[in-house]
C-alpha cells in the first residue's frame, strides 16, 4: 500500500508561515547546492495533494511546473469546481475517500505539501504515514501553525534526525502501526 508523507519546514515554535502567508524566514537556511533531501524525497512520489491556497502561492511564486512536471498527478483540494489542467485535478469531494482510494492504487508514494488545513484534516483522520519536518532556527511568535488542536493522539517512531550546518534540523518520523 502507498504511503502518504509530509515534507515541510517550520519554525522552532511550530509555524509554517508568518502572518499574511510570509515564507521569508525560510531564506535563513538557503544554501547553494543544498536541498535538504527534497529531490530524493520527490523521486519517491508520483502523486501530490495540496490545498488551494498553497497551490496558488506556489503557482504565483515558483510556477506550475513545480508540481505538474508531467510525471505525477496533482490533486488541489478546493471548494470550487474548476476544469483539470494537465495532470492537475481540482478536487472538491471528500478528502478521506480520495486518500483511501489513492493509497489502494498502485504507484509510488503520495506527498501532501500542505497547507496546514489539509495536513490537519489528514491528521484528524490518522491518514499521514510519514513526517519529514525541517526545523528552522527561528522563533516567529505567530503565523500559521503546522499542528492545530482537535486531532487524535498519534505515536510516531523516529527514523532519522539530521543537523545541517545552516542550523536546520530535519526530523523524519513514521507512524507507529
Amino acid at each position: 500500500m502507498r504511503k502518504i508523507s509530509i515534507f515541510i519546514a517550520m519554525s522552532l515554535d511550530g509555524y509554517i508561515a508568518k502572518p499574511n502567508d510570509d515564507l521569508s524566514f525560510l531564506n535563513l537556511v538557503e544554501k547553494e547546492g543544498e536541498d535538504y533531501g527534497y529531490a530524493e524525497f520527490t523521486d519517491s512520489i508520483d502523486t501530490i495533494i495540496i490545498g488551494r491556497k498553497t497551490y496558488e502561492y506556489v503557482l504565483k511564486n515558483i510556477g506550475s511546473s513545480h508540481y505538474d512536471n508531467g510525471n505525477r498527478d496533482v490533486y488541489v483540494i478546493t471548494g470550487t469546481e474548476r476544469p483539470n489542467v494537465g495532470r492537475t485535478v481540482f478536487y472538491t469531494g471528500d478528502l478521506t475517500k480520495l486518500i483511501e482510494r489513492l493509497k489502494s492504487e498502485n504507484g509510488k508514494n503520495i506527498y501532501c505539501d500542505g497547507g496546514a488545513e489539509v495536513i490537519n484534516e489528514l491528521l484528524k483522520q490518522d491518514l499521514i504515514d510519514e513526517f519529514v519536518i525541517s526545523i528552522i532556527p527561528i522563533l516567529l511568535g505567530n503565523g500559521t501553525r503546522l499542528f492545530k488542536d482537535g486531532r487524535p493522539e498519534q505515536t510516531l517512531k523516529l527514523i532519522t534526525a539530521k543537523a545541517f550546518e545552516t542550523g536546520l534540523t530535519q526530523l523524519h518520523y513514521s507512524k507507529e502501526k
